[in-house]
């Protein structure tokens, strides 16, 4: 089980989307859960992007700061979880897949500052105990201030870039920002441009770890909150993002492996339940 940090640039290079996509398509055993954690100081998308503004202001990061306040962090947590979980969602019993949404306003995200510590120790103790896997989603800018945090204490860290000299270009000061704060940083490349994975890696002077397709279409399904097409969860997109995941774990462990070998991952006879 693992927490992975997801981190994009300038150049809307998809860090939501593929987020989402790795979100929807994670392979879970029973008992077993995804949560992804909006963690933009930009705000965050998906609200008004996959769920078209249906949650209101109900649900959502910037209430943990709140419930910080009153020392009630743990038990909101929950509370501000959506279900994301599909009828097509290969067989899984419900809350299995749960979004944390972001901020609404990257005016709200000075309040958050005294969050993001908590939240980093919420995600460890939500992998640890019970065996569950955390994505946060860093935005373009997160990680470079207080929510730095939650990236030094991922399991792995990727950044999200297209293969596109814009891309590659935005992509540098952020990569190697990463880099110096957390050590260690991938990449899940976007193949749009047409760059191989040997040229990013030289460029950026760090290891493509996956690469999905540049589905624009199926993509907005994500970004957009588009409508659905048949058979969508076994689009080229939604078959990559899973056998993405599978990397993305096999990194993750090997890198906690090395950091702190005597935490293994726990397995799946290991998982205790949350509360629902």
């Amino acid at each position: 089980m693992a927490v992975i940090a997801l981190a994009g640039c300038s150049g809307a290079p998809g860090v939501t989307t593929t987020a989402l996509a790795l979100l929807l398509s994670w392979p879970l055993e029973p008992g077993r859960r995804m949560i992804l954690a909006e963690c933009d100081p930009d705000g965050g998308a998906v609200a008004h992007g996959l769920l078209q503004g249906t949650l209101g202001d109900r649900y959502g990061l910037r209430n943990l700061s709140v419930a910080a306040r009153k020392g009630e962090f743990g038990e909101a947590f929950w509370r501000q979880l959506i279900d994301l979980s599909g009828e097509d969602d290969l067989q899984q019993s419900p809350r299995d897949r749960l979004l944390l949404p972001g901020i609404a306003d990257p005016a709200q995200a000075a309040s958050m500052n005294s969050v993001w510590k908590g939240l980093s120790q919420m995600f460890r103790g939500i992998e640890a105990d019970h065996g569950h896997d955390v994505l946060i989603d860093l935005g373009r800018r997160g990680a470079a201030d207080p929510s730095g945090v939650l990236a030094e204490q991922a399991d792995a860290v990727l950044v999200v870039v297209r293969n596109t000299l814009r891309c590659l270009q935005a992509a540098q000061s952020r990569v190697s920002a990463l880099g110096e704060r957390v050590g260690d940083v991938g990449l899940i490349v976007i193949d749009e441009g047409p760059y191989p994975a040997g040229e990013v890696q030289r460029v950026l002077q760090v290891p493509v770890v996956a690469t999905l397709p540049y589905a624009p279409k199926d993509a907005r399904v994500l970004s957009d909150g588009d409508e659905q097409p048949r058979k969508f969860t076994r689009s080229p997109l939604m078959r990559a993002a899973r056998t993405a995941s599978t990397v993305l774990v096999q990194r993750a462990a090997a890198r906690r492996a090395r950091l702190d070998p005597r935490r293994p991952f726990a397995t799946s006879g290991e998982v205790n339940h949350a509360p629902r």
